[in-house]
């Protein structure tokens, strides 16, 4: 840890003076357009390594916890949708045999026969959504949650994904931690036993189930991860009961700042110059206020409404009777006309039943008595029951498509703990073609970005300066899809254009930014504990399009409310037979990218052979476009990969899964993109 701290702190200050001095003196102005943009792109990674320093500033490497208490009761949730009834029965079987005692559920969200038929020889519970759920948002793997929760009642919850088959010590190694009151989340690793060597497909994230979670863990930040992870019911439920508080505290300050604007318009109309009108209009007014000031003070939100909806309507009927009882007198006075001129017969205008008119004027839309009906009906939307939800609490997050960091997020915020146990306790299935790998990844970046433009963390009250920043980090990473973009076209600017973004002698540059690269290398092999990062590397960089996609989309959503396509990653290879053809249209962008940095290598040799240009910045970015195409290659094995074949298949033995590990694995490489 004292080596790992003095690596950072040399990062820090020498990668410091590297952009400070590429701002101020070393850019090209007269190529402002690709020099601001690399500096900025710099500038994006420099921020990156100093929040994943911070990370890594107080790693935890947990001791095991103490043996649980008996007699804990505990839920196993396995969620579903559409994947193969036999491998959701494989996880259920194996849920069924973790020795701790529990109930094991199959949450199907497909309502299929078949699985609740599987279901029933397995001897495990079976969920399905009920008819409250029914043309009303489903909210996906989060409502399927939150439909379970409110249908079970065990003290904690194992959360597995229908393809992450539990060892059966997963409780005894976990539900210790609970001793503690405050903790309501253990997150575990996520690890693949479909991968094959060389890992094509990037699924394994040696980075990110070890050192950068027991980092967050060091910062009490560690957080959920959709799968593998356990939560303590009470907490999900004050989360859930908190946040549907929340949202109606949010609707009635929303519906009364509407009333007070109402009102104000009322009282620049005509009628309002009225004494009694203009007493009435200002009754309302001191209502909502009064209203406004009960709440503030702990009232409940709905007898305070109740009653304001009760003085409004009071004033109301007051001012129309009032009114009606004058025209009354008007038409007594004009029929007396009538009959006056010999038109005795004529149809009377006066109304029979005087209460039920006054009831139906009300309700018209008539200045001011507009005004106060339109108070009642903004009154009248503040929706107690969310009818428009299947059901009133949601405790786990619907803000996103991936449910599981936001959750997370609000838990820490309300002050309650999280614990990362690096130990390895269940083996999934990763993605086995490059189409279910692009979709998972836009998936878990779609609902990162989500999260970031709904609650951004920096904002969040409740959390520490580290948990806000070490969410953020998270979030940052995906904004690498534009700073790859930079780093891919930099090159070939100067190569094929011969416009240097860099105004400065090769030496001057050279004395700056080499020592901050390798004290940054070394940091990462020093935090990383020797576990290599290439994999990541790569496909930080080479799936810049997905990312980018993913920041548009998301923003697309949030603020224009363009739906997003969810898909459930499917956990068996969509691309087979004998007419397979590798789907090199997933990557076009990168193969385009690819061959403009052929002709630019080829150009830069040229230059180099003829000895046209500077050849020190001439080689440097040779030797740059060449490291590009290799970030890229990483694509290649990627298209033409046809799935995982078992060792059996390849007359070798199959390795035993290490239990005790301080790597791994998938499920989101979204906080080490960058690393």
């Amino acid at each position: 840890m004292l080596l790992l701290r003095i690596m950072v702190i040399l990062t820090m200050l020498l990668g410091t003076n590297y952009i400070a001095w590429r701002w101020l003196f070393s850019l090209n102005w007269d190529a402002w357009w690709i020099a601001v943009a690399l500096v900025a792109a710099e500038t994006y990674s420099l921020i990156d390594v100093a929040l994943f320093s911070l990370t890594m500033w107080r790693a935890t490497d947990r001791p095991a916890p103490p043996a649980p208490a008996p007699g804990l009761t505990v839920d196993v949730f396995i969620t579903t949708y559409n994947e193969p009834v036999a491998m959701v029965a494989r996880t259920a079987e194996a849920a069924r045999g973790i020795r701790y005692p529990h109930q094991t559920w199959i949450l199907d969200d497909g309502a299929r026969p078949e699985m609740a038929e599987a279901a029933a020889a397995l001897g495990v519970g079976y969920l399905t959504r009920g008819p409250d759920w029914a043309d009303r948002p489903r909210h996906a793997k989060a409502g399927n949650l939150n439909n379970a929760l409110m249908q079970t009642e065990g003290e904690f919850l194992l959360i597995l994904d229908a393809d992450q088959v539990p060892y059966a010590e997963i409780l005894d190694r976990t539900l210790g931690y609970f001793v503690e009151p405050t903790l309501a989340l253990i997150q575990t690793p996520q690890q693949f036993g479909n991968v094959e060597p060389g890992d094509p497909l990037g699924s394994q994230a040696p980075l990110f189930y070890g050192p950068i979670q027991q980092g967050k863990d060091g910062w009490n930040a560690a957080f959920f991860c959709g799968s593998n992870a356990l939560l303590r019911r009470e907490a999900l439920m004050q989360l859930g009961i908190t946040r549907y508080v929340t949202e109606m505290e949010r609707a009635v300050g929303r519906a009364l700042a509407g009333a007070h604007r109402v009102l104000a318009r009322a009282r620049r109309t005509e009628g309002a110059g009225d004494p009694f009108v203009r007493a009435a209009l200002a009754e309302v007014s001191d209502a909502i206020d009064e209203t406004r000031a009960a709440i503030a003070h702990g009232a409940t939100l709905g007898a305070a409404t109740y009653a304001l909806q009760q003085r409004i309507g009071a004033v109301s009927h007051e001012l129309v009777a009032v009114d009606l009882h004058l025209l009354a007198l008007d038409l007594a006075v004009i029929a007396d006309l009538q009959a006056a001129s010999g038109q005795p017969d004529a149809p009377s205008p006066l109304p029979q039943d005087i209460d039920q008119t006054v009831a139906a004027l009300a309700a018209r839309e008539l200045s001011p008595l507009g005004a106060l009906e339109s108070v009642q009906a903004l009154l009248r939307s503040i929706d107690v029951d969310r009818a428009h939800e299947a059901q009133p609490l949601m405790p786990l997050a619907t803000i996103s498509v991936t449910e599981d960091m936001a959750t997370s997020m609000r838990l820490h915020g309300l002050g309650w703990t999280s614990v990362y146990h690096n130990e390895l306790l269940a083996v999934g299935l990763a993605p086995e073609d490059l189409g279910t790998m692009l979709t998972q990844r836009l998936r878990w970046a779609q609902g990162t970005m989500q999260v970031l433009l709904r609650e951004n963390p920096l904002l969040q009250r409740g959390l520490s300066v580290p948990q806000r920043l070490m969410y953020f980090s998270t979030m940052w990473s995906y904004l690498s899809g534009y700073a790859a973009l930079v780093y891919f076209i930099a090159p070939m600017v100067f190569l094929c254009l011969g416009i240097l973004p860099v105004d400065s002698t090769a030496l001057e540059f050279f004395l700056r930014f080499l020592p901050f690269m390798i004290v940054n290398q070394l940091l990462f092999v020093v935090a990383s504990h020797g576990i290599s990062t290439w994999r990541g590397q790569q496909y930080s960089l080479a799936l810049f399009p997905v990312w980018i996609r993913a920041t548009t989309t998301a923003l697309a959503n949030v603020v224009f409310r363009v739906p997003l396509d969810f898909a459930v990653t499917p956990k068996t290879r969509q691309t087979d037979g004998p007419g397979w053809r590798p789907p090199w249209h997933l990557v076009r962008l990168q193969i385009i990218v690819a061959a403009l940095l052929l002709i630019a290598t080829v150009v830069g040799i040229t230059r180099l052979v003829l000895g046209i240009g500077e050849p020190i910045g001439t080689a440097v970015n040779v030797a740059w476009v060449i490291f590009d195409l290799t970030i890229l290659s990483v694509l290649v094995p990627a298209a033409r990969y046809r799935g995982f074949e078992p060792a059996a298949a390849r007359s070798e033995p199959e390795p035993e899964p290490e239990r005790d590990i301080e790597t791994d694995t998938d499920k989101d490489p979204r906080s080490c993109n960058s690393q």
